[in-house]
């Protein structure tokens, strides 16, 4: 569910040259889309013959440890990285960069993503702007700060079908990065959520 679809930027129009690029940012919890989304703009800078750079962070194992997979099995070829600082050196001849699981990065992938930008390249990025406690999930918040374009994806709550902004938490883990999918998490709607006890 896209609830800034009418704002999204789409390559497929022309744009005036810019001497700047801009930053495209999608957001929202586990199981809204957000892969999806990114697979698909990406797909298309690819199909208009641009110059794409993929990246996804080498903590994000679930699915393939070479490939965007979205949940929905969607997938598309990427480079992993460790930091966001190898991403400056590996995009430098891309004319559109896409970033896949913007949280795991840390503060370093705001600096990256206007570095990019001002070197007149579109950035795609997409990432989780709550944990699982529901509290905001930098540095998701920052780079909304920086975006030109924002997409706020909704999942489905699997207790009430209303649409879901928040992760649960199914396992009792306390860290706040614990990767996984459905056996760990599922989308709940601001009603159906549970926030973790506070830790003592």
């Amino acid at each position: 569910m896209n609830m800034n679809e009418r704002n999204s930027p789409d390559i497929s129009r022309s744009y005036p040259r810019h001497r700047g690029g801009w930053i495209e940012v999608i957001c929202g919890p586990m199981f809204s889309g957000k892969t999806e989304e990114l697979i698909r703009r990406l797909r298309r800078a690819q199909i208009a013959r641009m110059q794409v750079a993929i990246f996804k962070p080498s903590l994000d194992t679930r699915y393939d440890k070479d490939k965007l997979v979205s949940h929905s099995t969607l997938s598309l070829e990427s480079t992993t990285v460790a930091d966001a600082a190898q991403i400056l050196t590996l995009a430098n001849d891309a004319q559109v960069v896409g970033v896949d699981e913007a949280q795991f990065f840390g503060p370093e992938i705001v600096k990256v993503c206007r570095n990019l930008a001002d070197q007149g390249k579109q950035i795609i990025v997409a990432g989780l702007d709550q944990d699982y406690r529901g509290e905001p999930f930098e540095p998701v918040p920052q780079l909304l700060a920086e975006a030109e374009y924002i997409t706020k994806t909704l999942a489905i709550c699997v207790r009430c079908g209303a649409p879901a902004s928040r992760t649960q938490r199914l396992s009792d883990e306390s860290n706040r990065v614990v990767v996984g999918a459905q056996e760990r998490y599922e989308a709940r709607c601001r009603a159906c959520f549970e926030p973790p006890k506070a830790v003592k």
